[in-house]
């Protein structure tokens, strides 16, 4: 499989809420992850990451991704996907009364690749932006 495919395999199943279980097999064991976001500060691999994703959409159960670019760079062994994240708080997940605020999110994923699969993800994320949108900060 190329690196492309290998990372639009994991981009789609991580922004679906597929969790571990859906992207694992395009990751390396012990794959990484960072953010300079503090709502992933304790988020240190990528199988927490798509977890988090996974779990994001319980209260926002119409989580969708719209995606602007998806750009592989051979040079660099990484893909990149930028993309819109958007939902609506509909569903109390144990915080709180549902907010009924939506979410448009940019962010983007830089995935480094070691041979076929992904040995470290980078996010850039404004959470604060985001979690304000929603009525959660």
């Amino acid at each position: 499989m190329t690196m492309k495919q290998t990372a639009w395999d994991f981009f789609d199943a991580c922004e679906t809420g597929k969790g571990w279980d859906g992207c694992k097999q395009c990751c390396h064991d012990g794959a990484t992850f960072a953010a300079q976001a503090d709502a992933l500060g304790d988020v240190t691999t990528l199988e927490g990451y798509t977890e988090w994703m996974k779990g994001l959409l319980t209260p926002l159960p119409d989580g969708r991704y719209e995606l602007k670019s998806f750009a592989v760079d051979e040079e660099r062994s990484n893909v990149t996907a930028a993309a819109v994240f958007h939902g609506t708080h509909t569903v109390d997940a144990g915080s709180g009364a549902p907010s009924g605020k939506s979410v448009a999110a940019d962010y983007v994923y830089v995935m480094d690749f070691d041979g076929d699969k992904i040995k470290h993800m980078t996010k850039i994320w404004n959470d604060g932006h985001s979690l304000k949108q929603l009525g959660w900060a």
